[in-house]
């Protein structure tokens, strides 16, 4: 079997990127991104790319790197605060947007991974939301009809992983990792330490090596995403 373990962000996408492509990438506001993937996939000169992410970092950093550089054409997200730049492009017209309740999100992206092309909800049954969405009525209620999400390539961050691609997540990093792990017909992810195989115990296991074909260690910054301070009290 072939290893499924990389040196770098770089060799990890190497022969998986393309203009047109549509990617996944994990993470909320910046807890828990894929940031060596986000600048190693910005090095790579792909465009044109379809964005699924519930935001799209800040500016300079996660997915605000690429919309500095014009290769996201579309975003599939939940959330445009934050981010200055993705504002100015998707109310200027430049960048191309589809907004879904975070929820809805979530599920579209789960779906995608369980092979369920699509399901029903009430989650924004009479807003902008629903317009061109098929409509149907069960128990008297309206729901609207969502589509499973899935990607060419999923890009996600996990704590630690096994030599087989099982990982594991910190605690609130988690977030859409899972999901959109499960989602990709390809899924990269880049880890903090890797193990070997028999080392995690099966019962702590978030997502399992079947569905991660690559792996790396990354280095990362993790940088806060804003930060407040108060001047000390004296005492």
């Amino acid at each position: 079997m072939a290893s499924k373990v990389y040196k770098n962000a770089t060799e990890a996408l190497d022969g998986l990127t393309f203009d047109g492509m549509t990617v996944m990438c994990g993470g909320f506001g910046l807890c828990g991104i894929p940031e060596n993937l986000i600048a190693a996939l910005r090095d790579s000169g792909a465009k044109d790319i379809t964005a699924i992410s519930n935001n799209a970092g800040v500016d300079g950093f996660g997915l605000g790197l690429l919309l500095e550089t014009r290769q996201i054409s579309k975003m599939i997200s939940s959330y445009v605060g934050e981010n200055k730049e993705f504002e100015r492009q998707y109310l200027s017209g430049e960048l191309e947007l589809e907004f879904n309740p975070q929820g809805t999100l979530a599920e579209r992206c789960r779906a995608g991974g369980a092979g369920i092309p699509g399901f029903y909800t009430k989650t924004g049954v009479g807003t902008l939301v629903a317009e061109g969405k098929e409509h149907r009525e069960f128990n008297g209620e309206t729901y609207i009809l969502e589509t499973g999400l899935v990607s060419d390539v999923s890009l996600i961050k996990a704590e630690k992983a096994d030599t087989q691609g099982n990982l594991i997540f910190n605690k609130t990093a988690r977030n859409f990792n899972p999901p959109m792990a499960m989602a990709g017909k390809v899924t990269i992810v880049e880890v903090e330490e890797i193990v070997p195989t028999g080392d995690l115990d099966p019962d702590t296991i978030h997502v399992p090596g079947v569905f991660v074909q690559r792996i790396f260690k990354g280095n990362f910054e993790k940088r806060i995403e804003q930060r407040t301070t108060r001047k000390r009290e004296s005492i």
